[in-house]
């Protein structure tokens, strides 16, 4: 039976599941965030999007081509279409009879069943009238203190901050920029970069300015150990634990 890696030694750092626990399930859907409630994780990723209809899906393209039988543009489909689609099962290109796009509402209600951090992606630019409606969504589902906001596009999360002054946010980056940590310590945002662009002095240097340090994808256990043992604060991975 398919399992996580375990890492004997993570010191103080927290493991998220990316896109739910995605190395044993379907991505970004229910059985991979049961998966991820399941198991040892602090928290469990998603990523969130809108749809034609304004609306809100749980999917990380911007087309469905990859995982499901018929390849349309979320954001130029409505909601019913994009439910009516069936996903590939783990490990097969077999289309599931069961498995569907979930909902923010369904992701929610699973990481709240079982205790778990939810760290949603806001997927590409969005307006402030959908940031609004995710955060309330959220408020509805989960209680705020229990969520990550995180998003390649820096307005989303300066958004987010206008509503939620305080509210956990990380900005998505893959590769180090030296105006990097004085954008984020002027927003007071955190990071969530790409692991392979992390050393030991940039970690000490963000954790000095009060900065959250995140990386994604990791999924080599000994890399994630030297990781944690410089201190990054979360590894996203998709089968480490």
């Amino acid at each position: 039976m398919k399992d996580t890696i375990k890492i004997t030694d993570k010191g103080t750092t927290k493991m998220i599941a990316h896109r739910g626990a995605s190395g044993l399930e379907r991505e970004n859907t229910l059985p991979a965030f049961i998966a991820a409630g399941n198991r040892s994780y602090f928290g469990a990723e998603c990523d969130i999007h809108v749809t034609k209809d304004g609306k809100y899906v749980v999917y990380h393209d911007d087309e469905t081509g990859r995982l499901c039988d018929k390849n349309v543009v979320i954001e130029e489909t409505e909601f019913s279409t994009l439910r009516a689609l069936k996903l590939k099962e783990p490990d097969s290109e077999t289309f599931s009879e069961t498995l569907k796009i979930p909902t923010p509402e369904e992701y929610l209600s699973v990481l709240s069943r079982y205790g778990k951090v939810a760290v949603i992606e806001l997927k590409n630019a969005m307006k402030p009238a959908n940031i609004c409606e995710i955060i309330e969504i959220c408020k509805q589902c989960y209680s705020l203190d229990r969520i990550v906001f995180i998003s390649f596009c820096f307005d989303n999360l300066v958004e987010v901050r206008k509503i939620l002054p305080k509210q956990p946010v990380q900005f998505l980056c893959g590769d180090w920029s030296d105006e990097l940590e004085e954008k984020l310590s002027t927003h007071r945002f955190d990071l969530d970069i790409g692991w392979w662009s992390l050393n030991e002095e940039r970690i000490r240097s963000l954790h000095d300015k009060g900065i959250k340090i995140n990386c994604w994808t990791c999924d080599d256990a000994e890399k994630a150990e030297q990781l944690a043992l410089w201190g990054v604060d979360f590894i996203t991975t998709n089968i480490l634990e």
